[in-house]
């Protein structure tokens, strides 16, 4: 097993951020030179895949190791069922602690909790409740509230962080944080028209400065115990709205050419055409739409690179970058009108591929690489657990340590990655006459071809990536591809039979049992006729004189 030095682990998830909105994976106007500066102190992975282009079933699959269908939380608002191991269960079981600061979108099983008695008052409860983390401060950070009351019912402490620094109202995350001013009246970011508007907000209380200054307070609070520390960003997840003088860095001229082709409207498949004409799709097709909401998307990923120059600098000055592994990814990413889309939910690559780099402190680690490994999401945990100290136990995590890649080593890997999308709660579903239970998609891709299945009995979707790197031209329909689908259909089958509910007996338990000692040392014979089958030994307690006769 490759070791690290590092003893403690800071894990940043930005949510929303898209793989090619920093300069060092060449955007040509977003620079981004922090994050740029920790790339070139590790390695970059360019082929990272989160197992569901969705917030919630992203994040559990992170936070468990396992893919979507696996734990079973496949869409936001899914629980998360009792009793499933996370990133906390693990880290702790190696004398890790492990901690949040920042959005999980964890949805706790309360019936789960309830049938076992266990009261979200208790240790083992609240860490069932918060995704198996201890909480620094959990905000998940959309706070909307409409006729029916609050999207979300917690408390929300960084509403009560904006009241004691004088915002007024009950909801200051609404009214300044994400809104700006127009004629005197609020203008609220979640009209896509305001994204042009500075938020009415100092910029120093902002989401993004607020969740730092809490990560640097957690650090300081630190003793000698190694921790990790989950620094989970909202933004730049919309609304789309950045206080001053981030909102106007940028401007239409600063909007790279969406990445759509009218090729993609020519008899589309069925799943993906009823995703480009609803309202996200048809919203961002829209020129005037990108003009107005990428430059606030850029304002808030500069206003993220600039605190993570603040955090790293923080962790320099302490001495903190010694011993600290940094790991910087994303839930998922962002459309912003390429293909026609918005938002996230299907399987291009500016929604399923993230950024992701790893810096570690060890001497051996390299620096300034680049790793073109197909990496899922699911291999971050694996990775943590050797941090820890601790053997990764495969029959629960289904990914593999990053580790050998950060020193340059080659290992036996993976040739093809997997992520999957139930989108039963969406209107698209009855839109295309699915039940709850078909409307489910999976990806498979290699370093060349793309593949998706949907289910419901239709075709399936392949690219050529090498060919056709935009992901233009479907050719799952295409009679000179029915090699490349009959494969991908192979591999998902292959994976679709992988052993992945018997989490509570490893290889390593199993493998004993097997033994050929009759009996197994405890007694039971099964398909021996005569006495002398079993050695003397074995049978000691059913030979010998009968102390009675009852016949």
């Amino acid at each position: 097993m490759t070791k690290s030095a590092a003893k403690n682990i800071l894990f940043i998830m930005f949510d929303q951020l898209r793989f090619d909105y920093l300069s060092c994976a060449g955007h040509p106007h977003l620079h981004t030179p922090h994050l740029d500066a920790l790339a070139a102190k590790g390695t970059r992975f360019t082929r990272a895949y989160v197992q569901s282009p969705v917030c919630g079933a992203s994040r559990m699959s992170t936070y468990t190791g396992r893919y979507a269908s696996s734990h079973g939380a496949q869409w936001n608002g899914f629980p998360l069922r009792v009793g499933e191991m996370t990133m906390g269960d693990h880290l702790r079981a190696n004398n890790m602690s492990c901690h949040l600061i920042g959005k999980t979108h964890m949805k706790a099983d309360v019936e789960g909790m309830k049938r076992l008695g266990l009261s979200a008052d208790s240790v083992i409860g609240a860490r069932q409740e918060e995704c198996g983390f201890d909480i620094w401060a959990r905000d998940d950070g959309l706070w909307a509230e409409g006729p029916k009351g609050f999207y979300d019912q917690n408390r929300s402490p960084y509403n009560e962080y904006l009241k004691s620094k004088g915002y007024p109202g009950d909801n200051p995350w609404a009214e300044f944080a994400n809104a700006g001013i127009h004629e005197g009246n609020i203008a609220s970011g979640w009209f896509m028209e305001h994204a042009n508007k500075p938020a009415n907000i100092r910029e120093e209380d902002s989401e993004t400065p607020w969740l730092t200054g809490e990560a640097m307070k957690f650090i300081e609070a630190q003793g000698d115990t190694p921790w990790l520390c989950h620094l989970s960003y909202i933004k730049p997840h919309w609304p789309y709205i950045v206080p001053a003088p981030y909102h106007d860095m940028y401007g239409p001229e600063h909007v790279v050419t969406a990445q759509k082709s009218p090729r993609e409207h020519q008899d589309p498949h069925p799943v993906y055409n009823a995703f480009m004409n609803n309202q996200i799709g048809q919203t961002f097709a829209r020129d005037e739409v990108r003009e107005k909401v990428i430059p606030a998307y850029m304002g808030l990923i500069k206003q993220a690179d600039d605190q993570m120059g603040r955090l790293f600098a923080y962790l320099e000055e302490t001495g903190r970058m010694e011993d600290t592994m940094v790991v910087v990814t994303s839930d998922h990413g962002d459309y912003l009108g390429d293909h026609w889309l918005g938002e996230k939910d299907l399987f291009h690559e500016p929604s399923v591929k993230v950024p992701l780099i790893i810096y570690d402190p060890s001497p051996d680690a390299l620096r300034g690489a680049t790793c073109d490994a197909l990496v899922e999401a699911i291999d971050l945990l694996p990775t943590f657990i050797e941090v820890a100290g601790g053997d990764v136990p495969h029959h629960i995590c289904e990914g593999h340590s990053l580790l050998p890649w950060l020193r340059g080593e080659t290992p036996d890997w993976r040739d093809w990655a997997v992520s999957e999308y139930d989108f039963s709660c969406t209107p698209m579903c009855p839109e295309l006459g699915l039940s709850p239970t078909d409307a489910r998609l999976f990806m498979v891709t290699d370093q060349r071809w793309k593949f998706m299945h949907a289910e419901g009995g239709f075709a399936p979707m392949l690219f050529d990536m090498e060919n056709d790197p935009e992901e233009y031209n479907d050719l799952g329909r295409s009679d000179d591809r029915t090699d490349i689908i009959t494969l991908m259909y192979d591999r998902l089958g292959q994976w679709g039979r992988r052993m992945s509910q018997r989490v509570t007996m490893s290889d390593a338990q199993i493998i004993p049992r097997q033994g050929k000692v009759p009996g197994g040392g405890v007694g039971i014979f099964i398909g021996h006729y005569e006495e002398n089958d079993v050695p003397q030994d074995a049978r000691t307690k059913y030979t010998g004189k009968a102390s009675e006769d009852y016949t």
